[in-house]
């Protein structure tokens, strides 16, 4: 069985903020099916942050894109033909899989969708890689205790949302910094955080230490650049910060020279580590089973950016770093058929 398809070719490693020119849409056809592959229809395709740095040519802790080849990402599709015993004519299934229409996969690359996560969308947010980033990262490495303050930074994204939650769920105060009234509101009066930062109104810093008179005892960092100089002079003795992402610094063509925090984590026996979400692979249904059951009992809560079209896919990535989302930025590609 071969389909039309239309792929995303990367066409130049960027130099700085990629363009709608970095990315080809590209129609082909799809390839038969060999013994133990699956054809998977893109129902929603995933644009994330950390792709940028899969697009400059450099090996880091995933393997770069390569040139006029599909740009791949996290995708929830549904299965519409299969060579593979262990998948189904319309089965939901996720992977990491092409910015394309269908994309034929291994069997061995997929994992199915749980009948009951509704939508199917939640796979690739809260209850998928963002949402097992937050949990691993503020859980293991910032293991927060009743009554601390924690700073989100990148607060109201896919990642943001769910740190912020979790810390409310383990007793913390928790402060998010976000950029616009919009994000302001929904972390305050939907999410519940104590605090939330708008840091293109006002002095940051001013804002920062009147939200945080006691300190910061868990510094979420999901940007880095200026604001993450900022809260670092607030943190406390034995402060703990946690280097989820740095998306001030990814289109930079030459680091910024800023604030060295060194001396900060000297004096105040402070630690900083960062972390993959991949690091905690063995442990992915921990996290999965313990979010869905939040979820379940209403603890928490998530809302998803939804770009319509997969020649808007371009878009949707580049206002990742333009702040266009709240929660999940994501692409629907199709409709889920027959359910």
């Amino acid at each position: 069985m071969t389909k039309i398809n239309r792929q995303y070719f990367l066409t130049e490693f960027p130099k700085g903020m990629p363009t709608e020119e970095t990315f080809r849409l590209v129609e082909t056809t799809t390839p038969e099916l060999e013994e133990g592959q699956v054809l998977v229809r893109t129902v929603y395709l995933s644009v994330d942050p950390y792709m940028r740095g899969r697009m400059s040519g450099v090996k880091t802790y995933i393997d770069p894109f390569t040139l006029d080849r599909p740009l791949t990402g996290g995708v929830v599709g549904q299965v519409e033909a299969s060579k593979d015993a262990n998948f189904e004519v319309g089965e939901i299934v996720a992977g990491l899989l092409d910015w394309a229409d269908y994309t034929v996969a291994s069997g061995k690359h997929l994992k199915k969708v749980p009948a009951f996560l509704k939508p199917v969308s939640a796979a690739l947010g809260v209850a998928g890689m963002p949402g097992c980033t937050a949990y691993f990262g503020l859980l293991d490495i910032g293991q927060p205790k009743e009554g601390e303050t924690v700073v989100v930074s990148g607060a109201a994204g896919a990642v943001g949302t769910v740190v912020g939650q979790i810390a409310k769920i383990k007793g913390c105060r928790v402060v998010g910094i976000a950029g616009g009234p919009d994000k302001v509101a929904y972390l305050r009066d939907e999410l519940g955080f104590d605090e939330v930062i708008d840091y293109k109104a006002g002095d940051l810093r001013e804002a920062l230490q009147a939200a945080c008179p006691n300190g910061v005892d868990i510094y979420f960092d999901n940007v880095g650049g200026t604001i993450s100089d900022e809260v670092m002079r607030l943190i406390n003795f034995h402060a703990r910060i946690i280097l989820c992402g740095q998306i001030a610094d990814y289109n930079l063509e030459k680091p910024e020279q800023g604030p060295r925090h060194f001396g900060q984590l000297l004096v105040k026996s402070a630690m900083a580590k960062g972390f993959i979400v991949s690091n905690y692979n063995d442990r992915m249904l921990e996290g999965i089973t313990q979010i869905g059951q939040w979820l379940g009992e209403g603890k928490l809560k998530f809302r998803e950016t939804i770009t319509e079209g997969l020649e808007n896919t371009p878009q949707a990535f580049l206002g990742l770093f333009r702040g266009e989302n709240t929660g999940k930025m994501l692409v629907k590609v199709s409709d889920v058929q027959g359910q």
